[in-house]
């Protein structure tokens, strides 16, 4: 049991370890999202968006999260960002997955631009590339996404909440939770 628990960590900590993104990573979670499903639209209609490349997360009772992103609007990038997450509640494991924020319209893209977002209170099932995902989020936003590898994958979504829709797509990893969390959202302008 204590190798288990052991073995555990170290993949907690390798999930979570940030990555350096490259413009390769952009351009391969860019091409993701663009063939993935019901996301593909919100290219052609949403004011602007946020994506992140990989965003690593493990947990043993309390967990957390990182990546870095990048916004961009009308095409061009605009400023970077990064989120955190915390959590508490049953969980166990680690994963990795990309996640795109989609802004319908400048007051969305305002508010997540002030410094001061957030999301919180989710479900999630994810194992290795094959992944479903539900969040509700304290600002009553909702995300759902689905995934059978970063290559093959498909999104679902109930369109935007509060100006914004959330897709997730796993990369892989085994994480099995139901927990309480926040993911705080940091953005600095070119």
């Amino acid at each position: 049991m204590k190798q288990l628990l052991s073995r555990l960590m170290l993949l907690t900590l390798a999930v979570l370890l940030p990555a350096t993104a490259s413009a390769d990573s952009y351009d391969d979670a860019h091409k993701i999202f663009r063939n993935a499903g019901e996301s593909a639209a919100y290219f052609g209609n949403a004011y602007g968006y946020a994506l992140f490349p990989t965003i690593g997360k493990g947990g043993i009772g309390i967990g957390g999260a990182y990546g870095e992103g990048r916004v961009y609007t009308g095409g061009r990038h605009v400023g970077n960002t990064n989120m955190g997450q915390v959590t508490i509640g049953w969980q166990l494991g680690g994963q990795a997955y990309s996640q795109i924020i989609f802004f319908e319209d400048a007051r969305a893209f305002r508010e997540f631009t002030s410094g001061n977002f957030e999301f919180g209170a989710q479900a999630t099932a994810v194992a290795i590339t094959a992944g479903v995902s539900a969040e509700a989020t304290t600002g009553g936003g909702t995300a759902a996404g689905a995934s059978g590898g970063s290559y093959n994958a498909t999104t679902v979504s109930g369109g935007y909440r509060k100006g914004m829709a959330v897709f997730t797509v796993a990369k892989g990893g085994l994480m099995f939770e139901a927990v309480i969390g926040g993911q705080k959202f940091n953005y600095s302008p070119l």
